[in-house]
């Protein structure tokens, strides 16, 4: 099964309101879990005996009652740059270095912003807009999923 096969499949079940999904043939065994917003994927070859597949979860916190609804600010002028894929989101290609990106700063299409780690492969995604960064919307080192947003540009700025 192809990464982009997968996506689909996960993209597909996270819509449908299932649970739980078990896929197993003479090549793979699949499972997907969905405890919240993320589902969880064990995607692993057959060996040639049949293995066990567990998976844990972190058990969701329950919400804290709002007091007053907080004030929203307009963000419709701004262009969000979205995740083109599911993975883990990184704003640097290592530790020790800067950050592509940082609030403030001014991007131009094609300008790497961030990295997106998906199945052991880091992904360089770019701007496909030109602007000034307005709020950057992950933290870094955090699982995304595909289509969610990751930075909001000013494109007048």
């Amino acid at each position: 099964m192809k990464a982009k096969e997968i996506q689909d499949l996960i993209d597909f079940i996270s819509n449908s309101g299932l649970a739980e999904v078990k896929i197993e043939t003479d090549e793979f065994k699949l499972s997907i879990k969905k405890y919240s917003e993320a589902p969880t994927v064990k995607y692993e070859a057959t060996p040639s005996a049949p293995v066990a597949v567990a998976q844990t979860a972190p058990a969701a916190a329950p919400a804290a009652p709002v007091a007053a609804a907080p004030v929203k600010e307009d963000t419709s002028r701004f262009i969000e740059i979205k995740s083109p894929m599911i993975g883990t989101f990184y704003r640097t290609s290592n530790p020790d270095a800067d950050p592509f990106v940082a609030v403030g700063d001014s991007v131009s299409a094609g300008q790497t912003v961030c990295i997106i780690e998906a199945m052991k492969l880091f992904n360089e995604i770019e701007s496909e807009v030109s602007g000034k960064v307005v709020k950057i919307l992950v933290d870094n080192a955090t699982p995304v999923e595909y289509d969610q947003p990751l930075f909001l540009v000013d494109p007048a700025g």
